[in-house]
């Protein structure tokens, strides 16, 4: 399978992948979730090329993951903000902030620190059950391929028992 065709796949994490899946894209995302929003603040920081992250701003935006607002007109000059469906990626991003900080933080701990501003304490968001309020334990989830729907492709890539 071409990396193009995985965006055709019953599987959301193949589809969301063809937007997310490079090693740039979720270092930019994470510093826009820092409040970085300018394209000369993000290749400094990053010290990414500025056609690599010109090519992947241009990607975010075209999925509507970012929005690029004009905040100076002569010369032109653009910020990118996360729209609502970029907003949505934050349990994603804490997720995987989450686990690196667990497996390569060093001695001094933990390079950035989450504070929840309505209560000032320190944070490590963590997955529970909507319902019951149970943190998530994968070990504990079951999953199952969706009911066939006339007029959609057939689910192929389910559970593997």
């Amino acid at each position: 399978m071409q990396w193009e065709e995985l965006g055709a796949q019953q599987c959301s994490v193949a589809r969301s992948s063809v937007v997310l899946g490079d090693r740039w894209t979720l270092v930019i995302l994470s510093d826009c979730f820092l409040g970085v929003r300018r394209f000369e603040d993000l290749q400094t920081r990053l010290q990414v090329s500025r056609t690599t992250l010109t090519q992947r701003l241009k990607k975010l935006e075209a999925h509507n993951v970012l929005e690029r607002r004009a905040y100076q007109s002569n010369p032109a000059r653009y910020e990118y903000r996360l729209t609502e469906k970029g907003r949505d990626l934050y349990p994603v991003i804490s997720t995987l902030l989450n686990w690196g900080d667990k497996y390569y933080s060093d001695a001094a701990g933990p390079p950035i620190l989450r504070q929840h501003q309505s209560c000032g304490h320190d944070i490590q968001p963590i997955l529970c059950c909507p319902d019951c309020g149970e943190p998530i334990d994968p070990r504990q989830v079951s999953a199952r391929k969706r009911p066939d729907a006339p007029g959609f492709a057939e689910v192929t890539r389910g559970p593997a028992r």
